[in-house]
């Protein structure tokens, strides 16, 4: 039997996300748009629960195209307000438009929203040799500046420890417990 880290627990679903998913590098701006609105959206709530909505945000959001999504006016926001399928609340909504506004400045001044957001980490994966789940970090000296760098881009919902959950989305960091078999496979 394979050893794995403990936070998936026995649901299915966090397990195919782990097994997958977690950890494993991200270069297109889409997917990375995506990390970003799940990552503020599970904010106060479980990833289980933004994982099982994930197929309904998709489309609520466009398949995470920030120029559509950029795009979104106050008919929007009141559809997505109504739309029983993804979480509801207003400020992530409007924020998920405002940050889809600011990545599309960032790609205008970078090239992509993928170099801007990997030059945190100086384009490498961060590779921690975590032990246990209380030896993980809520958040990272990268974490920090990328807030901060970010909020003065005008990107909400994005602090230290939002901004650290999308670093191990987009796997810029590497927090597989060492004896996770997954730990060597996103290592490579």
């Amino acid at each position: 039997m394979k050893r794995t880290c403990e936070w998936p627990s026995d649901d299915p679903l966090m397990i195919k996300y782990h097994d997958t998913e977690w950890g494993v590098p991200v270069h297109d701006d889409s997917k990375l748009f995506e990390f970003l609105v799940l990552d503020a959206m599970q904010a106060g709530l479980s990833w289980r629960t933004v994982l099982k909505k994930r197929q309904n945000f998709r489309r609520a959001f466009r398949q995470f195209d920030p120029a559509k999504v950029a795009k979104f006016d106050k008919g929007d926001i009141g559809r997505l307000m109504n739309d029983t399928g993804i979480i509801r609340n207003r400020l992530k909504i409007e924020s998920s438009v405002s940050n889809a506004k600011a990545l599309l400045e960032v790609r205008e001044e970078f090239g992509s929203f993928d170099s801007y957001i990997w030059s945190f980490t100086g384009g490498r994966t961060i590779k921690n040799r975590l032990k246990s789940l209380e030896d993980m970090p809520a958040e990272s000296e990268e974490s920090r500046a990328m807030s901060k760098d970010m909020k003065k881009r005008g990107f909400r919902f994005c602090g230290p420890v939002i901004c650290y959950a999308f670093m191990q989305a987009a796997g810029m960091v590497n927090d597989h417990l060492v004896h996770c078999f997954r730990y060597r496979e996103v290592g490579k």
